[in-house]
């Protein structure tokens, strides 16, 4: 094969390939993201192993950090509170594209909303986003990893791109301050169907 041909040839070859990425990202095609669990000191490891076990049901690909203490930073004194917005920002800072972080704590957690300076909150994750938290300070003492993992899944589905649902027993139910998780047992058909296109995986939809 002559060189002019043989560079025709490898030069056809790239464009295909090329144009097949393009056409696949075109039609939904996700990047496999990794979820990065950041354990902070405060939390106890029996909680921390329930939980990433719980993740992986639905999203094996999952890498669990060594614990870290929470930012000095993050501290709101007034209320001896930590602030999530500031956590999500410290943890949206070190994680990396293609990766998602969640950041657990046994610590109250809190946010503005609307007027209320600082309302206190079980999780934060913003929609969509590369890093949320999940708290277990306002949790009820009954079953408290299994309704932890519940906040923490509903935080990672907003991460994802999900935003609340209407269907009570859906994870991505919205607590409107309360804590409805003992009445949530999956995600609906719905918010199933968009976390299977980004390649999460359930037994059935």
């Amino acid at each position: 094969m002559k060189s002019s041909n043989f560079l025709v040839f490898v030069v056809s070859l790239f464009l295909i390939f090329s144009c097949s990425e393009k056409q696949q990202k075109m039609f939904g095609e996700q990047e496999t993201v990794t979820i990065l669990i950041q354990p902070f000191k405060d939390l106890k490891p029996e909680s921390i192993k329930f939980v990433t076990n719980e993740i992986k049901k639905v999203y094996p690909n999952i890498k669990v950090l060594e614990p870290i203490d929470l930012p000095d930073n993050t501290y709101y004194k007034e209320r001896n509170r930590y602030r999530a917005d500031s956590i999500i920002k410290f943890l949206d800072q070190r994680t990396e594209e293609n990766f998602v972080t969640i950041g657990l704590t046994s610590k109250d957690i809190s946010v503005t909303k609307g007027e209320i300076k600082d309302f206190g909150v079980m999780g934060l994750g913003f929609t969509p986003g590369k890093a949320c938290v999940a708290s277990m300070f306002r949790l009820s003492k009954t079953n408290t990893d299994e309704q932890f993992f519940k906040v923490a899944i509903h935080e990672l589905g907003h991460t994802q791109g999900l935003p609340h649902c209407s269907e009570k027993q859906c994870f991505m139910r919205d607590a409107e301050g309360k804590n409805p998780t003992n009445e949530e047992t999956e995600f609906c058909k719905k918010c199933k169907r968009v976390l299977i296109n980004k390649n999460w995986k359930f037994n059935s939809i």
